[in-house]
């Protein structure tokens, strides 16, 4: 399981230009699933998301909180060219991708467990092609 996390001002995604998820500040995260992934990974993984520690310090630069801390959000969106594998050509290869029906209950399985903290948690659309927008604070980006 891999993500790729953002600390945002602001985050959308549209789909058939429809807005289905939309948060202001916080975090957008996205989460491919891969082979072999179970739920204890997905717990491990909600785990040091939910605990990470990306925020500025009211009393200086440092980043001393979490984003409940600062009452902050998550927009949850799948994305399962994090799986992909460039090592061989110039064409990726998406061997390591769970088949979706598994990646779909790991992600809505993830969302789950997120949504049982203290932060909103909104969601992109699982297998849709989305536009996803924001306004990235800092820039401020991990992986995990």
């Amino acid at each position: 399981m891999k993500s790729v996390l953002q600390r945002v001002k602001e985050a959308k995604v549209v789909v058939a230009g429809e807005v289905v998820g939309k948060i202001g500040r916080g975090v957008l995260v996205f989460l491919g699933v891969e082979k072999g992934d179970t739920p204890v990974d997905v717990e491990a993984m909600v785990k040091k998301i939910s605990q990470l520690r990306i925020f500025p310090s009211p009393h200086g630069g440092r980043m001393d909180l979490a984003n409940f801390e600062v009452d902050g959000e998550y927009l949850v969106v799948s994305q399962f060219t994090l799986a992909a594998d460039l090592h061989k050509g110039n064409r990726p290869s998406f061997d390591n991708a769970a088949p979706p029906e598994e990646a779909e209950a790991l992600y809505n399985f993830f969302v789950e467990q997120m949504s049982k903290g203290p932060c909103r948690v909104a969601t992109g659309k699982f297998r849709a092609m989305m536009d996803v927008s924001l306004v990235n604070d800092g820039p401020v980006t991990f992986i995990l």
